[in-house]
């Protein structure tokens, strides 16, 4: 936690939203308005792409966890999904009361919750589908949270969480914090390891299925293309046009087996991690 006062969430991403220089990463992150049209450029990005070929479409039973400002929980209802939001904040501009204008200005049923992760006021076997975009990490209580998400699935139900960051130890961690462009003012930033994040899966009962590092889907990297990977590896040992042809060759189909191999050798602070498991 940074020495100096820090401010809310909410305040944060108004001063970066503010910030001229921050507009790319306002733009990537899905907080420019009008918040409807960043909602439907999310629901068409590669990243939601890449999430629907892990879940599928509706028709079920949907939680969204750490809704934010809804974009999950709009990309959710347009594929079919009944879907219910669980924010803690109440903020119209990165919490409930976003997602609440969200769904009446796109005519879309979004049940919106008001709590946390770790004690949700739903009676157990709930879900069909629980998501967490980037939020896991933020757990006050991870074993209890993810208790508590197996509480909510139906039997068979599925848990997948995306976005999430990583940090081998406290150095990493340290370096993270750092790193990122809003910790320093609203000191919310947490990470944990790969094998403590599978740990309280596994521990609450869920069964991880499969686990996907950085660079292995456009989940977990988006907006960047898997072209872009490829050419920015490539860029640092060979020259241009070499680098250029790389990544043509590799960014496309056969990209698979690179993203996974390039994620077991990305060692960064903050790297994303992605899990899919399931409730017996």
């Amino acid at each position: 936690m940074p020495a100096h006062e820090t401010v809310s969430w909410e305040e944060a991403v108004r001063r970066l939203t503010a910030d001229p220089d921050a507009a790319g990463l306002v733009h990537d992150c899905y907080y420019d308005a009008p918040l409807e049209k960043a909602a439907e450029r999310f629901h068409a990005s590669d990243e939601w792409r890449s999430v629907r070929k892990v879940i599928g479409t509706g028709p079920g039973m949907a939680l969204d966890v750490g809704a934010g400002n809804g974009i999950v929980s709009y990309a959710l209802a347009r594929d079919g999904w009944t879907v219910s939001a669980l924010e803690p904040d109440p903020s119209d501009l990165v919490g409930a009361g976003a997602i609440r204008r969200l769904a009446a200005h796109a005519g879309i049923p979004i049940a919106v919750l008001e709590g946390f992760g770790e004690q949700v006021g739903m009676p157990p076997a709930s879900f069909d589908l629980v998501i967490v975009r980037q939020v896991v990490h933020h757990a006050h209580d991870l074993d209890g949270f993810c208790r508590e998400m197996a509480r909510l699935l139906k039997p068979g139900g599925r848990f997948f969480s995306f976005r999430d960051h990583v940090a081998d130890d406290e150095a990493q961690k340290q370096q993270f914090f750092r790193e990122h462009p809003l910790h320093h003012l609203y000191g919310g930033e947490n990470a944990y390891s790969v094998a403590r994040y599978r740990a309280a899966l596994e521990g609450a009962g869920l069964a991880v299925e499969k686990s996907w590092g950085h660079f292995a889907a456009p989940f977990n990297f988006a907006p960047t293309s898997p072209r872009q990977v490829v050419r920015g590896v490539a860029g640092k040992v060979l020259p241009g046009p070499l680098a250029d042809a790389a990544a043509a060759l590799l960014g496309g189909p056969l990209y698979p087996p690179v993203g996974a191999l390039l994620s077991r050798l990305y060692r960064h602070p903050g790297r994303h991690v992605a899990f899919l498991a399931r409730k017996p």
